[in-house]
């Protein structure tokens, strides 16, 4: 009658952030389901269809005018619409699907007799209508009958109508977010990519400057060199990874602090604790160097005293947790709501894979520095 609208450990004695990362982006709700407004050109089409049909019936079968039977029949058929939009409005919170849709019909349901009642009081002029004799009687008896036959069915095929419509939003709302994740998934490849360099050239002109400065006598930057290179084969591979484990990503990360340690020694102590369980999870490539550069670029680098980067990764039951702490300069007031790009891209590269299970926070450290988590659910992967 109406249209409803829709620990593993390595240590080494010897290390302000874009700020305020707290989760991972939301992403927009999905369409609901709920009453559309109450006066639209589809339920005022179905109002007059409804109404015209309904008109057509009882004048073939009386000798009351169609004008007089189109009122009435009007009538009830809008405070049909009003008792489908009442249920869609109250109670706004039913326990299923079935229960709101048992409470639209028993609306119409209830609503019919006296809708067609009043329709009938007010065509004829006198409320009691029963008092006019068997004639009007029989006639509005059959008028509600009429309607309480065929309201609920119809008011059934606006439930579906809508049902449908509604399943349509969600399909295209799904497609849109599918669409938009392949998006971002492309565009991150893209960054790795522009990011890439060409390995065996840049190994080979590294040995051998590496060779040019043993012949100089250099320990230190042979040293320095050496652990360059362990740095750059653990990494490089990295940059063309879908998947890497916690145990590739210490091999980087201890070979980034390694070269740190040297570039400032009496500034920078560090140490990476890995649970042995955590090992050979998944950790998005190049990740926990991510948050290990973010310590040692805003909080030990500023810092004239320099200070001590802890990296600890734990399993808790079906979650992993990351934890880099530092004690340098920690987070500026100013600056503790800003994201930075390093963090940021982070945060969208684990919205890519876990959606909003996984959480990156940023937050100031009990003593000094700041400490960078990431948490997100365990997940087997990587290569060995």
């Amino acid at each position: 009658m109406w249209l409803g609208h829709t620990s593993f450990m390595h240590e080494r004695p010897d290390a302000a952030a874009p700020q305020g990362l707290n989760s991972a982006a939301p992403i927009s709700a999905s369409p609901r389901a709920g009453p559309g407004p109450l006066v639209s050109w589809p339920r005022v089409r179905l109002w007059l269809l409804v109404t015209l049909v309904w008109a057509l019936i009882r004048t073939m079968s009386s000798v009351t005018p169609f004008a007089e039977w189109l009122a009435r029949c009007g009538l009830a058929t809008a405070l049909g619409v009003l008792a489908f939009d009442l249920a869609d409005r109250w109670p706004r919170q039913t326990s299923s699907w079935s229960t709101r849709w048992i409470w639209h019909l028993l609306a119409v349901l209830i609503a019919m007799p006296p809708a067609t009642y009043l329709g009938y009081a007010l065509t004829v002029g006198q409320l009691n209508v029963l008092a006019l004799g068997p004639g009007y009687r029989d006639g509005w008896f059959a008028t509600a009958f009429l309607g309480v036959l065929v309201g609920p069915w119809i008011a059934l095929g606006a439930l579906l109508h809508r049902s449908e419509a509604f399943a349509q939003a969600q399909a295209q709302d799904f497609q849109l977010k599918s669409s938009e994740l392949e998006r971002k998934a492309l565009d991150a490849r893209l960054r790795l990519l522009q990011a890439q360099v060409e390995p065996h050239f840049l190994f080979n002109t590294l040995a051998n400057i590496r060779s040019m400065v043993r012949r100089s006598g250099s320990e230190e930057a042979t040293a320095m060199l050496d652990n360059l290179i362990a740095y750059l084969r653990a990494a490089v591979p990295e940059i063309e990874a879908e998947d890497s484990t916690f145990e590739q990503e210490r091999r980087i990360v201890c070979a980034y602090l390694e070269l740190m340690r040297m570039r400032m020694p009496d500034r920078l102590e560090y140490a990476v604790r890995i649970d042995q369980e955590a090992s050979t999870l998944y950790c998005p490539p190049m990740g926990l160097l991510t948050l290990v550069e973010n310590a040692i670029k805003h909080g030990i680098d500023p810092s004239e005293t320099g200070g001590r980067v802890d990296v600890q990764v734990t399993v808790s039951g079906p979650r992993v947790h990351v934890r880099v702490a530092d004690t340098g300069v920690g987070l500026r007031a100013g600056s503790r709501n800003s994201l930075g790009t390093g963090l940021s891209n982070l945060r969208e590269r684990l919205e890519l894979v876990f959606g909003q299970d996984a959480q990156v926070r940023l937050v100031s450290g009990q003593a000094a520095g700041m400490v960078a988590e990431a948490e997100f659910p365990v997940r087997h992967g990587g290569r060995a």
